[in-house]
């Protein structure tokens, strides 16, 4: 079914399904391409619209057939299911992950004593952008110490043995 969420109820209040259902054509693909990054968000988001009118979505296959059908045909065989950045930004939206990011990091920061660190690792560019506007934040303000200026990544022998740290990224910073 098309819920995403990671609880009972979605965090945001709507489930998938309501979004592919409801949202208009210029808002569903605002979503897909900001939380999702992918570049044939309007190509799909005219495609859900048009399939919504013929009788709403209900599950996860329906809309893997639109958005394999609104995508050119080499994308279809690229390296990435076609449907992924579409799932993950229709994820982040039902489970504001990117609200629970933040809400998560000034409750772990109001927590955190003098002298503190906080320590972040980030496994996609949404969520790293979102940790580096905060640390930036508590840094401006006088609040904190950056401890790297650019994120940490994976060394090539580190990709090596472990292949999922190859988009990992940690970030720090100290409380002043």
């Amino acid at each position: 079914p098309l819920n995403m969420s990671y609880g009972k109820r979605p965090r945001s209040g709507f489930t998938a399904a309501e979004i592919l259902n409801t949202w208009t054509e210029k808002v569903l693909a605002d979503a897909i391409f900001g939380y999702g990054e992918e570049r044939y968000a309007r190509r799909i988001a005219r495609a859900i619209v048009g399939r919504r009118e013929l009788a709403p979505f209900t599950s996860t296959i329906e809309l893997v057939e639109v958005i394999k059908d609104a995508v050119p045909p080499a994308y279809r065989r690229g390296r990435l299911h076609p449907a992924t950045r579409t799932f993950q930004a229709l994820r982040i939206a039902v489970n504001d992950e990117l609200g629970a990011i933040d809400q998560g990091l000034r409750a772990a920061w109001a927590a955190l004593r003098p002298g503190g660190r906080m320590v972040v690792i980030t496994f996609h560019s949404i969520e790293d952008r979102a940790v580096k506007r905060l640390f930036a934040e508590f840094a401006k303000s006088g609040e904190g110490s950056l401890l790297v200026k650019k994120p940490l990544i994976a060394s090539a022998a580190e990709i090596k043995k472990n292949p999922p740290s190859r988009s990992a990224k940690m970030r720090a910073i100290q409380k002043n």
